[in-house]
């Protein structure tokens, strides 16, 4: 029986006893934290009253009870719950409640993002990325945030991708792009009609575009050498922020970089170690 059924027996309990399970379920995080004299207080009963609660629950003492509260609290913490990705915040809600949708909210949309992956797509995505002889990552708004982290990253291991929109001149920068190299696209709802211009514009002049979007009927899959789609019940406006969307991106880019990283392992470790030496000699 988990501590959570036990709480729901209310056979042979007094008043007093239903009324101190009933505000243990009401506020379990808060019941947690208490001695068993300010759950006393809280409930407006008595230590010995919790105490023989605790018996008829069959915990020995308070200290065993409190310890299987503190139990359940720890597991309902790890224990991802569906949370409204657009408003994972409501009106009321305390700092740990935002705390633990945000969590949620992050596990869930990591799950949903890893479930349609196929393992031929990121191999070919990060093919692309360690063969180009130059990178282009196309990205506004919230999704160049993103993609100037993966930059760092790829930096880190000799690959310098440019972020194409830095200056807004996306337009002439894709002028200059041939097959040797590779345009990324980071647009998680359907892009704008400016990298649709350029897709298809990169697609006459037969340069591999990779294609990371939210959005299965995205127009610039025409285009797209390798796409990975993952789609988020994210609204395009109706939303607090861009979480889920963000969040999917991050999780793809980490995953490409891993991957990559993965097959110059001993290189990439090795030089690591001489990069620290220099940067850091011993003193």
């Amino acid at each position: 029986m988990t501590f959570m059924d036990k709480l729901n027996v209310t056979e042979n309990l007094s008043d007093n006893e239903r009324q101190i399970l009933a505000y243990i379920k009401a506020h379990l995080n808060a019941a947690a934290q208490m001695t068993s004299q300010e759950l006393a207080a809280a409930t407006f009963t008595s230590h010995s009253v919790i105490v023989r609660l605790a018996k008829k629950l069959g915990y020995p003492g308070y200290r065993a009870l409190h310890e299987g509260l503190i139990k359940e609290v720890q597991a309902q913490l790890l224990q991802p719950k569906a949370v409204d990705a657009n408003f994972p915040v409501q009106p009321g809600d305390s700092a740990m409640t935002v705390a633990k949708h945000i969590a949620d909210l992050t596990t869930n949309t990591i799950q949903t993002a890893l479930t349609p992956l196929e393992a031929a797509d990121l191999a070919q995505a990060a093919q692309l990325i360690e063969t180009a002889h130059r990178i282009f990552i196309f990205a506004s708004g919230d999704s160049q945030i993103r993609a100037r982290s993966f930059q760092n990253k790829l930096s880190k291991i000799g690959l310098y991708p440019v972020i194409a929109d830095e200056y807004n001149d996306a337009d002439w920068v894709a002028t200059s792009l041939t097959s040797d190299d590779l345009a990324i696209f980071l647009s998680y709802s359907d892009s704008g009609d400016s990298n649709l211009r350029i897709a298809n514009r990169l697609g006459q002049s037969q340069t591999p575009q990779l294609v990371l979007t939210g959005n299965a009927k995205s127009r610039l899959l025409t285009n797209a050498t390798c796409a990975l789609v993952v789609t988020q019940k994210e609204s395009a406006l109706y939303k607090v922020s861009t979480f889920a969307s963000q969040i999917s991106f991050e999780y793809l880019l980490d995953t490409l970089f891993a991957i990559i990283y993965g097959h110059k392992y001993q290189t990439h470790v090795g030089k690591l170690m001489t990069d620290l030496s220099t940067i850091h000699p011993q003193r």
